[in-house]
């Protein structure tokens, strides 16, 4: 196990040993991992043989299969940053052989842009048959297209993951630059952040490049690798922990106060990873976060951690994921070596440990923390504990007068204060509470929201408080509840 920087020592152990177990356990010949923030690689590892007698490290090349669809998004948002594509375009202005498609009704709009890029097109799911469609030539995907596309869905409508969208989506690249989308997307975005062994093609791979397995009967059968086609933007890339970490770095720095400069603008980046378009549960039936998709990359809500933004690929004989907490950049990488290994259950559990880990004590922050949010949300998150201090202060001594400073007139409406201030005066009484302690635990699910407890001899105070959207940092719902020991 590498270790670059500082971290701590039992997380990362018990991080490593979920992917040891798996090599173990024969889940895969091979397994490798990373760990990640706002500055990079903290720490990796890997079990098994590459193929060379020797473990896997974080430079060596893995096929991350779909984990290539954030790449492909992002280069399309440099085409349309240059003023060259609309994201409302249809896709037939840029694949005119689409044309022949049969759409599924006579008002059914020809699938855009933006519905290809959220996985909204209307077609049917196809990991299957698109896994093994990487090296189809253009003129072949034509062929397909004049025969006629199914369609599960009008297009826009719903959600069903769809390489063939993608598939689609790298032709759009290839009009409107007219070059091939493995060049486009290499000299756009690959390069210029230095992700130099992230390739198209094993042949342009620098470092040991590993072979894909598939189980036979007790054993490990090699596969063969498939060469760049037409189907390289929805899944064709090779990449190390080392580079994909890195990507994902620069993804996150996004929601940072300080953004990584790039090809793709902080602004775009935010935008690959907004929740667009809802994953149905049976997409994910094991999932505990509701899901949606964004650009390229899934988001996942957490009641604890907030939004995590994740993609896994999964190709003949290999597995990869990777993913990260918006809220603080934290992320996970890992490659598996095996058909359907699923590193993705791995790399999830990993992944919560390390944020488990990093939580201070019960302290949460799922909407985002004031240290890794733009200036304007930080003075939100500031109004907040600046109205916290005053809240405290009014619960101690009651008046009128401050607490029509403090709150927005609607409180007062609500509740009227004589109420009020009865009923707080009985919580405070029930448990005992010292309002002049220090919290036993906060929590906040966004800038303008905290909860937070106070110690009592029996209990503990509840109080929480959610701001207006007003300048002033007015608190426009106040809620004081005694917590009885026995609960």
């Amino acid at each position: 196990m590498t270790v670059q920087r500082s971290v701590e020592p039992a997380v990362l152990d018990q991080v490593d040993a979920v992917f040891r177990d798996r090599v173990e356990r024969g889940t895969a010949p091979s397994s490798v991992w990373g760990v990640f923030d706002r500055t990079g690689l903290v720490a990796s590892g890997g079990h098994g043989d590459r193929g060379d007698g020797q473990q896997p490290d974080a430079d060596t090349v893995y096929r991350i299969a779909s984990c290539t669809k954030s790449v492909t998004a992002a280069t399309l948002l440099t085409l349309v940053a240059d003023g060259r594509l609309d994201l409302d375009a249809p896709v037939t202005a840029f694949v005119p052989a689409f044309a022949a498609v049969a759409l599924p009704g006579p008002d059914a709009p020809v699938p855009t842009v933006r519905m290809l890029l959220t996985m909204s097109g209307g077609f049917p799911t196809d990991d299957p048959w698109a896994d093994r469609q990487e090296s189809m030539r253009d003129g072949e995907l034509d062929d397909v297209l004049r025969d006629g596309l199914l369609f599960d869905s009008v297009p826009g409508t719903r959600f069903a993951y769809s390489n063939t969208g993608y598939a689609l989506l790298g032709r759009v690249v290839s009009a409107v630059t007219g070059r091939p989308f493995p060049e486009v997307a290499a000299d756009t975005v690959l390069r210029p952040l230095g992700l130099d062994r992230t390739v198209f093609a094993v042949e342009q791979a620098t470092g040991h490049v590993v072979t894909g397995f598939r189980p036979h009967e007790g054993s490990w059968e090699p596969l063969p690798f498939t060469g760049p086609g037409a189907f390289s933007s929805i899944g064709g890339l090779f990449s190390t922990v080392a580079d994909l970490a890195r990507w994902g770095t620069h993804l996150a720095s996004a929601f940072s106060d300080a953004p990584e400069p790039g090809p793709v603008s902080p602004a775009d980046r935010r935008l690959m990873q907004q929740a667009m378009r809802v994953v149905p549960p049976s997409v994910v039936p094991t999932s505990t976060r509701s899901t949606a998709y964004g650009f390229g990359l899934f988001v996942e809500q957490d009641d604890r951690f907030g939004e995590l933004v994740s993609h896994s690929g999964g190709y003949p004989g290999f597995s990869a994921h990777m993913r990260w907490s918006v809220r603080d950049g934290l992320g996970v990488v890992a490659f598996e070596n095996a058909t359907q290994a699923k590193v993705s259950v791995a790399a999830q559990q990993a992944h919560d440990l390390v944020l488990a880990a990093a939580a201070t004590g019960d302290e949460v922050h799922a909407g985002g923390g004031a240290t890794t949010a733009a200036a304007g949300v930080q003075a939100t998150a500031r109004a907040t504990r600046a109205a916290q201090v005053a809240v405290t202060g009014l619960l101690a001594d009651w008046r009128d007068d401050v607490a029509d400073a403090i709150c927005t007139p609607n409180v007062a409406m609500d509740v009227p204060y004589d109420r009020r201030r009865r009923a707080v005066a009985a919580a405070i009484a029930e448990v005992g509470a010292d309002l002049t302690a220090a919290p036993v635990q906060e929590q906040s699910y966004a800038p303008s929201h905290l909860r937070w407890w106070l110690p009592g001899s029996c209990g503990r105070l509840r109080i929480e408080i959610r701001l207006a959207p007003l300048a002033a940092g007015r608190v426009q719902t106040l809620t004081v509840v005694a917590e009885s020991a026995e609960r």
